[in-house]
């Protein structure tokens, strides 16, 4: 597997990440996309579950490794047992940051809670990311993703009115909360810049979830209001939809402004649902939404997607087809940006996934290398972060810590 060396803006910047499945490791991948040297600590054994979650292929491996686990070097060690957590905290001494995603108090237990780690390193950076946070009653729970989007307020608002709750089809809490605690790691990176000291990042899965839920509670703070599930649409946006085409596929149109109403209405030829009463400004639109949404649907029905996407171009109306993993590796927009990049894998072979987002002009992020064989970097790494000599190792691979 070919592996270049770390470039971009946080080159330099060694990453110890111990954390499973996506919450720790998305926020560990991040960091690695823009050039941080990470190093994954897992179980030499069985690794982190996400080397065979979702749709495993043959060998048991998961699609979702590759992405996940991208720009990370890989060292199989056993936290359970006392040379392991020895190991770890020397690994440690000579980090920048630290990433877990494990229960509160499972750090403590094995000796690497901040107090101890940050004696022997007053600028450790660590990111604790969980389902409550650190502290308060719900602390010890178990908090996967969908409770942390349930907490949060976001599962509730989420699909039809007349049915239950839905999922966003990703693990949005997840990674949520992982972006909240890269915000948290470049802030305390700046701060320790000015101070040369480290700090604890505490992000709590609903928090993570809340935190991007706009006005709602302030909104029914003030009004009494409960925002309920509304479906594709949001009430009093309109037309803000997802509209039928005459070969089966969906249209997504976005013509709420006033300007851009008054050019979607030119676009179906039906000038008079400008200065129509019930259409003619916001709040109008608004409260008509679902006549509006019907009058519009006739329309789109009658035509393909690919003219009703060249008509609403041509007048400067917002429209996208609803997109696929096909579609987008067809699009010329994916491909003038880079914005998916093949990248050989070891066992696949050359493969296709996201590129490192957002574009920075001088210190752009990239994908170096996709999710390493377990334990591929074991030797490499305590030998050069770890201090251990060829015989220490043989006798920690001989007693199951590596």
């Amino acid at each position: 597997m070919s592996q270049t060396a770390p470039e971009g803006p946080l080159a330099g910047l060694v990453v110890i990440e111990m954390g499973t499945l996506i919450a720790g490791p998305f926020c560990g991948q991040i960091l690695g996309d823009f050039g941080a040297e990470v190093i994954k600590i897992e179980d030499p054994k069985v690794g982190d579950p996400m080397r065979q979650w979702g749709r495993s292929l043959p060998k048991g491996l998961s699609p979702w490794w590759p992405v996940i686990g991208r720009n990370k070097k890989s060292v199989g060690l056993d936290l359970r047992k006392p040379e392991g957590q020895a190991l770890a905290k020397t690994l440690i001494a000579k980090a920048d940051v630290v990433i877990e995603n494990f229960r509160p108090g499972a750090m403590e237990k094995w000796g690497l809670g901040y107090d101890v780690l940050s004696k022997d390193n007053p600028g450790l950076i660590m990111a604790r990311i969980s389902g409550f946070g650190q502290t308060g009653p719900y602390s010890q729970r178990a908090g996967y993703g969908l409770i942390g989007e349930a907490m949060g307020g976001l599962r509730y608002v989420t699909g039809e009115p007349d049915r239950p709750p839905a999922r966003a089809g990703i693990s949005i809490g997840d990674s949520l909360a992982a972006m909240h605690a890269v915000m948290g790691v470049t802030m305390a990176l700046h701060h320790r810049s000015q101070t040369g000291k480290g700090q604890v990042i505490d992000a709590a899965l609903y928090e993570s979830v809340l935190g991007v839920m706009e006005n709602l509670i302030t909104e029914y703070d003030i009004t009494g209001y409960v925002r309920e599930r509304s479906g594709s649409v949001l009430p009093g946006i309109a037309p803000s939809n997802a509209y039928p085409c005459a070969n089966g596929e969906m249209i997504l149109i976005g013509g709420n402004g006033d300007n851009v109403y008054a050019r979607l209405t030119e676009a179906m030829g039906r000038p008079d649902l400008k200065t129509d009463p019930k259409f003619v400004d916001h709040a109008s639109r608004g409260v008509n939404q679902t006549e509006l949404d019907e009058i519009i649907a006739a329309w789109t029905a009658t035509h393909d997607l690919g003219d009703l996407l060249a008509k609403l171009e041509g007048h400067g109306v917002p429209s996208s087809r609803v997109y696929r993993a096909p579609d987008m590796l067809e699009d010329p927009q994916f491909a003038a940006r880079d914005a998916i990049v093949t990248v050989n894998h070891g066992v696949f072979g050359p493969i296709r996934m996201q590129n490192a987002f957002p574009k920075l002009s001088a210190t752009p992020g990239r994908v170096r290398w996709p999710g390493p064989a377990l334990g591929e970097h074991t030797e490499a790494v305590l030998a050069e972060r770890g201090g251990c000599t060829p015989d220490r190792i043989a006798a920690l691979r001989a007693s199951g810590v590596i």
